[in-house]
């Protein structure tokens, strides 16, 4: 059922920032330019709208249209997805990031069958209260799926609009957000909201891109304060910088003929509920002194070792760096073959995994791709 926009955010519309002309030119160019094709806009089912919105957050939509197949050919229904095991689908979202994003995803599965029958609701203030789901995602799932006409705030919205209207500020500070929400609000269209909330992110995603903006394809270019005064380049304001933090992990790849020991993560945490490599007393901050050489901790490295086998050979193998969001992470993988195995202790975080099955488990891509490449 379509709401007004009152009904939804009564008291969020600023008359100032109302201009039909806006939504008209947006709504336009997204049905003569806008992209029609991807997988998730072939159908309005709200299970299939809310699972592309939850993987497209922070990720590229050449990353995540494969991802979406195979969710969709595992889980093709709500209720597949939410009776499905953690590692079912921790594993199938290996390799995609922010893993908090797939907990809580299986969370949001789960209380939308338990609360709801299986049915998502079309209000987006109720969709909110889901795990994952935030105000823009909301609007989004719930104008996709039951034309509500709603507003969303994504990257790609923030970015257009900062230009368009010459927004100043960094659009994640809480004044320039709110203000971007009110101006969202005040220029939703009375109909073709589908067209308008695609066009959105369309225009975004293909034309003002972060850099070398399409200007001269752009239907809001004549009205863009960005494109008149030269400051695309500018707008929108990036965060300010902050040092960027340093981590290293001491992680032991420990094999047995053609098996190696992985490690259960904690659900909470980088990585978490994800298999990988048992780490030597974890990710250590790295200090202006650097960190130490991983012959330093050879003791910790036998002692661990200890607990699984009898060692034959301890080798380094080459360093690299993994790039969070928040931090650079170098990871110092350490090879110990075992001549012989202990039985298995009673931890049911440890499990041995052939090396030939790593490509279905569900680890962290740079694990992952380490392993791939002892397999090999």
């Amino acid at each position: 059922m379509k709401r007004s926009i009152k009904t939804i955010f009564p008291d969020a519309i600023t008359l100032d920032y109302v201009d039909p002309g806006f939504s008209a030119a947006v709504i336009t160019w997204q049905k003569q330019h806008g992209r029609h094709a991807l997988p998730w806009q072939q159908s309005s089912d709200a299970y299939r709208v809310w699972l592309s919105e939850i993987m497209l957050q922070q990720t590229q939509v050449t990353a995540v249209i494969p991802y979406y197949a195979r969710f969709l050919q595992s889980f093709p229904t709500v209720f597949d997805l939410a009776s499905a095991s953690s590692e079912q689908v921790m594993s199938h979202w290996s390799g995609l990031g922010y893993y908090t994003r797939a907990r809580n995803l299986h969370q949001c599965a789960k209380q939308v069958v338990a609360q709801y029958g299986g049915n998502f609701p079309a209000d987006p203030a109720l969709l909110e209260q889901f795990p994952g789901i935030g105000r823009s995602t909301a609007a989004a799932i719930s104008a996709f799926s039951y034309g509500t006409i709603a507003a969303i705030l994504d990257g790609n919205v923030k970015r257009v609009f900062a230009r368009v209207f010459g927004i100043e500020g960094y659009p994640g500070s809480k004044p320039v957000e709110d203000a971007m929400w009110q101006r969202a609000q005040a220029l939703l269209p009375a109909a073709d909201i589908e067209s308008y909330t695609q066009g959105l992110m369309d225009l975004g995603a293909t034309l003002c891109t972060r850099s070398r903006p399409a200007c001269q394809r752009c239907p809001l270019q004549t009205r863009c304060i960005a494109y008149a005064h030269e400051r695309t380049g500018e707008l929108p304001m990036r965060k300010p910088k902050k040092a960027q933090k340093e981590k290293q992990a001491l992680m032991l790849v420990m094999q047995h003929e053609n098996q190696v020991l992985l490690e259960q993560r904690p659900n909470s945490g980088i990585w978490g509920g994800l298999l990988s490599l048992p780490e030597i007393d974890g990710m250590r901050d790295l200090l202006a002194t650097g960190a130490p050489a991983w012959t330093d901790r050879l003791p910790e490295v036998r002692q661990l070792i200890a607990q699984f086998g009898e060692s034959e050979e301890i080798t380094s193998l080459p360093e690299f760096t993994h790039v969070f969001t928040h931090f650079k992470l170098h990871i110092q993988p350490v090879r110990a073959s075992l001549s012989q195995r202990h039985a298995m202790i009673a931890e049911a975080r440890y499990v041995w995994v052939d090396l030939a099955q790593i490509q279905q488990a569900a680890l962290p891509a740079p694990v992952k791709n380490l392993l791939l490449t002892m397999a090999r």
